[in-house]
């Protein structure tokens, strides 16, 4: 994600998504009412400030920006955590942007970063979800790092994915029925389905 045509597509796959999920009907929505999108650093710096502007210039929906930094500073704003907003005595609700989550440590850390700040993180939204296990609980079951950050934030649904491994697999398998597959392209896909089969969350 290195030029401004990338960038800006995958701002616009992440707005989408949290506009979706805003609009899904359940009681109990973190995705329909948040007031800061916070990107860890570094990735997800650009991340969450590109999609906050697409959000506003888009979708209507004007939310903060705020990131961390990995050294704390003592002069500008100070501190390790930059647009920060003051002057408001309830939580600010914050939805944090992950690009591909594998141990969830970054997520995990921002929770409670942004905890310190005073807020409290309603939903993740990333771009991959591998769908891969991260450990096997006391039952023999497979559980992975959404899984464990969904229980962290409270339950089934606060993490959101633009895209999971099953819908690059899939694409490239409608490709290559039509015929249509490069060479690199069909190595991935044979690579994907074999990282799948070792390491992924169910079989299917």
């Amino acid at each position: 994600m290195s030029d401004g045509t990338i960038l800006h597509t995958v701002a616009q796959a992440y707005a989408a998504t949290l506009c979706a999920a805003a609009s899904d009907d359940t009681m109990v929505n973190p995705f329909s009412d948040f007031d800061i999108l916070f990107g860890p650093a570094y990735k997800g710096i650009s991340l969450a400030a590109c999609t906050t502007l697409v959000l506003a210039s888009m979708h209507g929906r004007d939310v903060k920006f705020a990131y961390d930094r990995k050294e704390a500073k003592d002069h500008g704003e100070g501190g390790n955590v930059v647009g920060w907003p003051s002057g408001r005595n309830e939580k600010w609700r914050v939805v944090i942007v992950d690009d591909v989550m594998t141990t969830g440590l970054a997520a995990s850390s921002a929770i409670k970063l942004v905890a310190r700040q005073g807020g409290e993180v309603v939903g993740v939204v990333q771009l991959l979800d591998r769908e891969e296990f991260s450990e096997i609980d006391e039952q023999g079951c497979k559980v992975s790092s959404v899984m464990k950050l969904e229980t962290l934030l409270g339950g089934k649904g606060k993490v959101r994915s633009v895209l999971k491994m099953r819908d690059l697999v899939q694409w490239l398998e409608e490709k290559e029925a039509q015929g249509q597959t490069t060479e690199e392209e069909k190595r991935s896909l044979q690579a994907m389905r074999e990282y799948r089969d070792t390491y992924g969350i169910s079989s299917s």
